[in-house]
C-alpha cells in the first residue's frame, strides 16, 4: 500500500519517502532450490523483503538524499538562489537533484560520465539543468574530479553539496529508510543488505537497524571487480572511498557480487514478480537470496529495489512538434 494515498500537499518534496515493502516469494524459494510459488505460498523457511523505492517521485532511492541535502543546506544558508547546486553522479543522484532543484526554483548543473544512460541524460535536462560531461574512461570517479576542479576554479559560483563526503546522505536515510524498515518489521528484521555507491544507503539504514537491534546483521555488496556493469555501484578497492564510509559498528560483512549474477536476478524479478528494475537492484536481490540461504530458517531479510529498470532505456528524441 503506498503510504502517500489521500495525501495532501504543497510540492513534490513531500512526497519522498514513506516507500512500500514487497515480500518477493519467488526469490525466497530459489533460495532454498525449491520451486518458485508465484501464489502467495508460505512454505519457504525464510522471508525476503524489498523497499520499493523506485516508488519515489524521482524514480529512485537517491531521492531521499538529494532531499536531504537540500534541505539541510538550505537551512544554514549555504545554498541560496544566487548560487548553482553542482555534484558529480552518475544519474540517479541528478535526477533527485534536479527534480527538487525545479520544485524549489533553484539552478543546479551535473558532472556525469559520458556515456551514463541516455534516459537519465534527458531525464535531467528536461528539467532544466546543465549537465557537464566527464570522461566515459573514468567513471564516477572521473566525474567527481572535476567537479572538484570546476567549484575550485569558481568558488562563489557554486555550491558543492558533495554526495560522497556529505553527512546529510546517511542521515537521509537514518532518518527515513531505517525508521521505516523498524516501523514495518519490528524486532522480526535479521539481516539488511545493499549495495554501495556513495554507501550512504546501507551507512545510515545500517546505523538506525543498529540502534533499533545490536544484532541485526548489515551486509553491504560491492561488484566482484573493478571493470563491472553495475552502473552506480562501487567496486571499493579499485575506487575513491567516499568520507561517508565509516563502516565500523555497522557493516557486518562485505559480499562481493558478479555483474552475470546480479543481471540474471534482474531479468528474473521482472519475469517472476513483475518488477521492472535496475540492476543494481538484482545484486541487492542477488546477495539477499545468498544472505537468506546461509543465515537458515527464520531469517528475515531485508534489501532494497533502488530504482526502474526503464530508466536504461535509450527513449527516442524528445521532438517538440506534433504532426495532427
Amino acid at each position: 500500500m503506498n503510504l502517500h494515498v489521500n495525501a495532501r500537499v504543497k510540492s513534490i518534496v513531500e512526497i519522498i519517502g514513506n516507500t512500500p515493502l514487497i515480500r518477493l516469494r519467488t526469490v525466497e524459494q530459489r533460495a532454498f532450490d525449491l520451486e518458485p510459488d508465484r501464489h502467495g505460498g508460505d512454505d519457504a523457511p525464510v522471508e525476503i523483503w524489498a523497499k520499493c523505492e523506485f516508488q519515489n517521485p524521482g524514480g529512485s532511492v537517491k531521492d531521499r538524499a538529494a532531499r536531504q541535502i537540500i534541505t539541510e543546506a538550505l537551512a544554514s544558508g549555504q545554498l541560496t538562489e544566487d548560487k548553482i547546486l553542482i555534484d558529480s553522479t552518475s544519474g540517479n543522484t541528478g535526477v533527485a537533484y534536479s527534480m527538487i532543484g525545479a520544485a524549489l526554483g533553484l539552478r543546479v548543473a551535473l558532472v556525469m560520465p559520458a556515456n551514463v544512460s541516455v534516459a537519465r541524460k534527458n531525464i535531467t535536462q528536461a528539467y532544466g539543468t546543465e549537465i557537464i560531461y566527464s570522461s566515459e574512461l573514468e567513471g564516477s570517479d572521473g566525474a567527481i574530479h572535476l567537479v572538484r576542479k570546476l567549484v575550485a576554479e569558481q568558488p562563489d559560483k557554486y555550491f558543492f553539496p558533495d554526495q560522497y563526503g556529505n553527512p546529510a546522505n546517511p542521515n537521509a536515510h537514518y532518518l527515513g529508510t531505517g525508521s521505516e524498515i523498524v516501523a514495518a518489521l519490528g524486532d522480526r528484521i535479521t539481516h539488511f543488505t545493499t549495495g554501495i555507491g556513495t554507501t550512504g544507503t546501507v551507512i545510515g539504514t545500517g546505523r538506525r537497524l543498529k540502534e533499533h537491534r545490536r544484532d541485526i546483521q548489515v551486509v553491504a555488496i560491492e561488484p566482484d571487480d573493478s571493470l563491472h556493469g553495475l552502473e552506480g555501484l562501487k567496486h571499493l578497492p579499485s575506487s575513491i572511498v567516499p568520507k561517508i564510509w565509516q563502516p565500523e559498528g555497522v557493516i557486518d560483512r562485505m559480499l562481493q557480487m558478479p555483474t552475470d549474477e546480479a543481471w540474471d536476478a534482474a531479468e528474473r524479478l521482472v519475469k517472476e514478480e513483475g518488477l521492472f528494475v535496475g540492476h543494481s537492484a538484482g545484486a541487492n536481490v542477488a546477495g539477499a537470496c545468498q544472505v537468506a540461504r546461509e543465515a537458515g530458517p527464520g531469517a528475515v531479510v531485508v534489501t532494497v529495489l533502488p530504482d526502474r529498470g526503464d530508466r536504461y532505456f535509450q527513449p527516442m528524441k524528445w521532438e517538440r512538434h506534433y504532426a495532427w
